[in-house]
């Protein structure tokens, strides 16, 4: 499959302060790729990489077959862009802003336009300046949807929106789905699981993990053990056991490479006998936050 983007050995730093290191990414063209982390990870100033807003300090990234230090001008036609601080030109209208940008793209969709203006319930009479923030972020999506972009990359499209607006804006999204590849960072993880097809998790401008959706949930669970008298836990743990506690006569662990035999196996070896094993998918966020901690304790 061909990749919409690419990253090889990505790095940014200021001075000591590595924002990317050396990360290497490749997002499958036609996927919606999720890029994950907490704040400060790497992942606004990965997309301005991207986007050519700023300069790699070394590595290589490329989009839609193009080094980005090359994205400029006409490139721009095939990429939807829209960022969680997006300027916008608050003193035209709704209207003004669509006939602003139609000479700019040869494959703006009149058709398209109009369809998304009813969809996000845009009124073109109306001023920018007096849009909510929702309605701002709508007005920025159907900007860069019109033209059938080969590529959308939205950098925290949710952020301090409310769940109806966010519902809106994935929707207009998914519709679009089958003819770009999405490319889009999010702190709303639980929207993210809903429609993402791959997911990639950075911390500290590290790549972590970056895989399909179905592999990550599938290789993730949460797993209790009940013994019939109170139990420790043994040192070393398998490094793939992560947030292991052990209270009386239960032990908990979230196993993050989950095969039925190989973990069942490994909890007779180090335990014996289970009186009774408990095993559970767990959710994004769940992820998240169990892979997040185990970066703390390294």
């Amino acid at each position: 499959m061909t990749a919409a983007i690419q990253m090889l050995d990505l790095t940014k730093h200021y001075r000591s302060l590595f924002a990317l290191d050396r990360v290497n990414l490749e997002v499958p063209e036609g996927s919606v790729y999720a890029l994950v982390g907490p704040n400060g990870a790497g992942k606004t100033t990965s997309i301005k990489i991207l986007m050519n807003l700023i300069a790699a300090s070394s590595g290589h990234a490329a989009v839609l077959g193009v080094d980005s230090k090359l994205i400029r001008g006409k490139a721009y036609t095939q990429i939807g862009y829209v960022s969680e601080n997006q300027q916008s030109l608050d003193w035209m209208k709704v209207g003004d802003q669509f006939n602003y940008l139609r000479p700019f793209y040869p494959t703006w969709d009149r058709e398209l336009e109009d369809s998304l203006v009813r969809q996000f319930d845009l009124t073109r009479n109306r001023k920018i300046k007096a849009l909510s923030r929702g309605m701002k972020m709508k007005l920025a999506l159907a900007s860069a949807l019109a033209f059938h972009p080969k590529l959308i990359v939205l950098d925290e499209p949710f952020g301090g929106l409310d769940p109806l607006v966010r519902d809106q804006l994935i929707e207009g999204l998914l519709d679009r789905a089958s003819d770009s590849t999405i490319f889009i960072s999010s702190h709303d993880l639980a929207e993210i699981e809903s429609f993402a097809s791959h997911v990639a998790y950075l911390e500290e401008g590290k790549l972590r993990f970056s895989e399909e959706m179905a592999n990550l949930t599938a290789r993730f669970r949460e797993v209790e053990l009940t013994f019939d008298s109170e139990h420790a836990l043994p040192s070393p743990l398998p490094l793939t056991w992560l947030q292991a506690k052990a209270q009386g006569a239960v032990i908990r662990f979230v196993e993050s490479s989950y095969e039925q035999h190989k973990t069942e196996a490994e909890i007779e070896r180090l335990f014996g006998p289970a009186r009774e094993i408990a095993i559970r998918p767990i959710g994004l966020r769940a992820i998240f936050l169990a892979t997040a901690r185990k970066g703390e304790e390294v």
